[in-house]
């Protein structure tokens, strides 16, 4: 998105890449239907930004979901909002849309130079390169660095430039998983029988924060969308003290007292999982987790009252003891601190050189978040460039 504002302001550019390809990451966003945005209007969606709320503001603004819409579009990609907002390509794909991007680039007269991984500068402020013949040294009159956090490191976003920019004084916060899963000491009974069952419907809290939405059971724990946005949460709370309390409510939109009546009626003959099932509406996975609660506190669920049988329903604990590693999660948290950068996303170190997107020190939930501040932030990142190669500058 640089190059695009770059190249439309008549600048020369040259993206360099160390993948073979470009927009590895991007086709990998892509698998579940390229979520490029979100529908909500731009003072429910700046929030999803949290703390880095007022540093992506202007960008966002400048580059908002409307925009991004008509970006596509233009690119013969028109989108559609989905039941939650969520905003895709008509396509469901990001390969077409990533191909009429490379060729409108190709047209603008933006280079691409593949396999080469970036190392930093030389001695004499020269960009360093490996390729797979030799190393390559290039001058720039600037640069933009866009890349990455370290997430999926086998499509090229590895984190290896936190140490390059350490070393030229930059501050950069630990690279953490962010929309991650995590972990959980399961039994080998449920671990076997509910690995990859959804959680639909269902309400998770940890401390004031509340999501409603679907998780997953992992063999090594639980992930999801619900999980997903309160991983900054959790994510803190297991780092901190160890371990996080994750509380599960399987129906949410009964209150106890109800659940209470439905759970005191005659079982019969049933068995205690299919009179749950029936009674409550739960799903096997549920009372799967109502019976690990139960065995936890060394009782048998079979021996709970109705009363405790229905708070536990909407009050399953589930303790995770740790966080998915940082090569699984979807996004990164952490990377360049906000205070190296200047109103134009140009590092104040460095004059010249700009950085946007994932690896500036922001985190969002998964629901087009992440893109759209990539993509509005490598826009501002543009604009930044040419603003400075203005002859007019002050």
């Amino acid at each position: 998105m640089a190059a695009e504002v770059l190249a439309s302001g008549g600048a020369r550019v040259t993206v360099f890449d160390a993948m073979p390809s470009a927009g590895r990451k991007f086709l990998m966003a892509g698998r579940g239907g390229l979520n490029l945005t979100h529908s909500e209007p731009l003072a429910d969606f700046l929030p999803r930004y949290r703390e880095a709320m007022p540093h992506l503001r202007s960008a966002v603004e400048a580059f908002p979901p409307d925009k991004l819409r008509d970006w596509s579009a233009a690119l013969g990609q028109p989108t559609f909002v989905g039941s939650s907002g969520r905003v895709f390509p008509k396509t469901f794909k990001a390969s077409p849309l990533l191909r009429a991007w490379l060729r409108r680039l190709d047209a603008a007269g933006v280079q691409f130079a593949f396999r080469h991984r970036w190392t930093g500068w030389d001695d004499q402020g020269r960009l360093q390169f490996q390729t797979p013949d030799a190393a390559r040294a290039v001058a720039s009159k600037v640069t933009v660095l866009a890349l990455g956090g370290a997430s999926w490191p086998r499509l090229g976003s590895d984190g290896a430039w936190v140490d390059c920019l350490a070393a030229k004084g930059i501050a950069v916060s630990k690279l953490r998983p962010a929309n991650s899963g995590f972990t959980v000491s399961w039994s080998d009974v449920f671990r076997d029988r509910f690995e990859g069952q959804p959680l639909k419907g269902v309400a998770l809290t940890v401390g004031t924060h509340t999501v409603r939405g679907e998780a997953m059971i992992t063999r090594a724990g639980i992930e999801g969308g619900a999980i997903y946005a309160l991983s900054a949460e959790l994510r803190e709370a297991v780092l901190g003290i160890g371990q996080a309390t994750l509380t599960i409510a399987l129906r949410p939109d009964l209150t106890t007292e109800v659940l209470a009546t439905r759970l005191s009626g005659t079982r019969g003959k049933q068995s205690l999982a299919n009179f749950l099932r029936k009674a409550a509406q739960l799903s096997p996975v549920g009372i799967g987790l109502m019976q690990e609660t139960a065995i936890a506190s060394g009782r048998q669920l079979a021996v709970f009252s109705p009363v405790e049988l229905a708070h536990l329903v909407n009050a399953i604990p589930v303790q995770l003891t740790g966080v998915a590693p940082l090569d699984r999660a979807i996004s990164t948290a952490g990377g360049i601190a906000f205070d190296e950068l200047d109103e134009n996303f140009m590092l104040r170190k460095l004059p010249g050189v700009f950085a946007a997107g994932e690896m500036l020190d922001w985190e969002a939930p998964t629901g087009g978040y992440l893109l759209q501040a990539s993509f509005a932030t490598g826009a501002a990142a543009g604009r930044g460039v040419l603003h400075w190669l203005a002859p007019s500058r002050s």
